[in-house]
């Protein structure tokens, strides 16, 4: 019996070892930033950050602050026009309404206080003008450049009942090497639209559900206790 528990906890121990990291997985999806849809170009402000947009709405507390030109802007569904942005029903259906751009300036910034690694990855929207994106080790796009990546621009092909030349959005994604703790979105003003802002990831929007190596060891630890059990009983 102690060797059964002490595969079982063996087992679980892994388990959630591997669920906690996929689970550092953070997605910022604009949703709720602008207080009323299909209207309102909210400034992001602090809705991330334990405090509130321009609009006074709030979103979980991810320590992300945004520089004050960072707005969320409204994204057209079927039926609803808002912008000449959409995101075409590509991705995530509760990720549809709003989305991460900036109308002034070259460039807006997301700050990370406590930093992340690994990798970063976002959808976006560009269809006249390119774009890109840096990932720097120190606030406000200080410090050391750990990636950089260029954005080309993005088709316009989405069907008459999205309303809208920005559309369909495109995945892409950067690894680096390193602790973040800031990141450049540029670009012309009002050109290029960004959602599904995701750290620790080169995937867009991955959830934080267990990997398939979670379910391998956990497998393998029931097998290790199955295997006990019947020893056990040989040898009753």
């Amino acid at each position: 019996m102690k060797k059964m528990r002490h595969a079982f906890a063996w087992t679980l121990a892994l388990a959630c070892t591997a669920g906690t990291a996929n689970a550092a997985t953070i997605v910022l999806d604009f949703e709720g930033v602008n207080a009323t849809y299909p209207s309102g170009y909210a400034f992001v402000q602090d809705f991330y950050n334990g405090g509130t947009s321009s609009d006074g709405t709030s979103g979980t507390n991810f320590g992300v602050g945004f520089s004050g030109n960072a707005q969320a802007i409204c994204l057209n569904t079927p039926g609803t026009s808002c912008s000449n942005t959409s995101r075409g029903g590509l991705g995530d259906p509760d990720s549809d309404k709003g989305g991460l751009f900036f109308l002034s300036g070259s460039e807006t910034f997301m700050n990370v206080a406590a930093g992340f690694d690994t990798g970063f990855s976002f959808f976006y929207s560009a269809a006249n003008v390119a774009g890109s994106v840096s990932v720097y080790d120190g606030l406000n796009g200080t410090g050391n450049l750990l990636a950089t990546l260029a954005l080309p621009t993005t088709p316009s092909t989405c069907g008459s009942e999205y309303n809208a030349g920005f559309c369909p959005f495109v995945a892409s994604g950067i690894g680096f090497a390193g602790t973040a703790m800031s990141v450049s979105f540029a670009g012309v003003a009002n050109q290029v639209v960004f959602d599904d802002v995701t750290f620790g990831s080169v995937t867009p929007g991955v959830p934080a559900i267990p990997e398939p190596e979670t379910y391998a060891l956990m497998l393998a630890g029931l097998g290790v206790v199955a295997m006990v059990a019947r020893r056990r009983k040989a040898k009753a």
